[in-house]
């Protein structure tokens, strides 16, 4: 097992050279990618039905899906609309009302929520009116836990707030805000088509820190265009000086294949790889250097932060938002490309606004397909978080639950690890698996070897040539 006295995470530069390749981030297992229309709506009745004769009560996870942007950040790889027309936001926050009214009837006598978070797209894009009518419309179909003990988060553009707003979202029931940043310089910002002066961000988490917003977060990502280690030694500097609580920070992945606004970056004006693997280690340096804990994947969060906190105490969970403190519970998503997770199943959201209108007209959730998880993707799910939030695995836990013995039933899987030790990153002994501090950062990698499905779709496309191969962004 980890001892206190060792660091976090170590940046090794010839290892990760080495291993770095492309591979899931693990927001889910399996990964949405294993997702078929097979899985619809009734399906998804029949995973609640299973709940309600088990006679589930365990608190559920809300997410809510805000498209719209009012423009459009190149980098950019969610799914969002581009548009200033505000009568579309109406029409879409009334079909957002009946999913949700239809989630809670569903859910009823099991609805009660202890997390709450709003993504996007921007969710701001609402009006102050509009935010406070769906708040109120949320309390009244799903019983909400007291402020003090829920988690009720919401992302937020601070180009489209001021202060007024954020005390708002504060009596609104918002406990936690996420703010989009990504780089304070203004030759990245404008590379981005994201122009965001740094005083007025600052000016915004000042207020959030006013209205008592319980922990803030800020986003970041390094490889963007025109990005350099000085303006990342800047930036770094005044993310320090701001002291979120939480930050994200993420590898940008250029794939103008997958995401046609990327098309608008130039390529040469992307930083080097080598510089990328440079960035990484400056913002781990200074982050850890400013006191800052490694959580893992692309989060620090400050040591006395709920999500340092829960990695401590064991009890750190990851899902389609990221990582989160609460245990694992029911995950209720509603809007478009909403992905929820209930009772061994995941259903996604149609992804168009057309789409997911038509199956509301009709008096349906809106699922497009989805996954239903079998006993041997119960367990490899429950592999991949351990790994993911814990950095390790106890072997005897998993085995008590086991009809074959664990080094039989992953035998292939030792066998990959064993690589990984060799190169320093995990050790196998005493019944534990335990990644170390030079293998947090290639997490991707070591829960990849326990990916069934990962395995069978790359044999499958080396195989056969008409077999598209699966496409990820790289690990680091």
């Amino acid at each position: 097992m980890n001892t206190p006295a060792m660091p976090s995470v170590q940046f090794d530069a010839e290892i990760i050279n080495k291993l770095s390749m492309s591979g899931p981030r693990y927001t889910s297992y399996p990964t949405a990618d294993r997702f078929t229309p097979d899985f619809g709506y009734g399906t998804f009745l029949e995973a609640l039905a299973g709940l309600t004769l088990r006679g589930g009560r365990r608190p559920l996870s809300l997410y809510l899906h805000v498209p719209f942007c009012d423009n459009l950040c190149y980098y950019c790889a969610c799914n969002k609309i581009i548009t200033r027309d505000r009568s579309k936001a109406a029409t879409y926050l009334g079909y957002l009302k009946q999913e949700t009214a239809m989630q809670g009837k569903l859910f009823a006598g099991m609805n009660r929520v202890e997390q709450l978070h709003f993504g996007g797209g921007t969710p701001t894009y609402f009006s102050d009116k509009q935010m406070e009518e769906l708040m109120a419309h949320l309390r009244r179909h799903f019983d909400f836990a007291d402020d003090h003990e829920g988690e009720y988060s919401i992302e937020i553009d601070p180009r489209t707030v001021d202060s007024e707003r954020i005390f708002s979202l504060r009596a609104q029931g918002f406990n936690r805000v996420s703010l989009g940043v990504q780089d304070f310089d203004p030759v990245v910002q404008k590379a981005v088509n994201r122009i965001q002066p740094a005083e007025d961000t600052i000016a915004i988490m000042t207020a959030a820190r006013m209205a008592g917003f319980r922990s803030i977060s800020i986003d970041l990502i390094y490889g963007l265009p025109k990005q350099t280690m000085e303006t990342m030694e800047r930036t770094l500097a005044q993310v320090v000086l701001a002291n979120p609580d939480r930050i994200a920070l993420y590898n940008y992945a250029h794939m103008p294949h997958l995401f046609k606004p990327q098309r608008r970056i130039a390529e040469n004006d992307l930083p080097a790889p080598n510089v990328k693997l440079d960035m990484l280690a400056l913002c781990i340096s200074r982050l850890t250097a400013a006191g800052y804990i490694y959580i893992g994947m692309d989060h620090f969060a400050k040591p006395d932060d709920d999500l340092a906190v829960a990695q401590r105490q064991g009890r750190l969970h990851r899902n389609f938002q990221g990582y989160s403190t609460h245990a694992e519970m029911d995950l209720v998503a509603c809007g478009v490309s909403a992905i929820s997770a209930v009772n061994g199943t995941y259903s996604q959201n149609e992804k168009g606004l057309d789409e997911y209108y038509e199956k509301l007209d009709a008096g349906k959730l809106p699922i497009v397909r989805g996954y239903q998880l079998d006993q041997d993707d119960m367990l490899r799910r429950l592999i991949i978080q351990c790994l993911m939030c814990n950095f390790e695995l106890s072997v005897a836990t998993i085995n008590q639950g086991m009809a074959v013995p664990f080094d039989e039933y992953f035998a292939p899987e030792l066998k990959q690890l064993a690589d990984f030790a060799a190169d320093g990153l995990v050790t196998i002994e005493d019944g534990w698996i335990s990644v170390t501090p030079k293998g947090r950062l290639l997490i991707r990698n070591i829960c990849m070897v326990f990916d069934r499905h990962l395995r069978q779709a790359r044999l499958q496309a080396a195989t056969q040539p008409t077999v598209q191969p699966l496409r990820y962004s790289r690990t680091i």
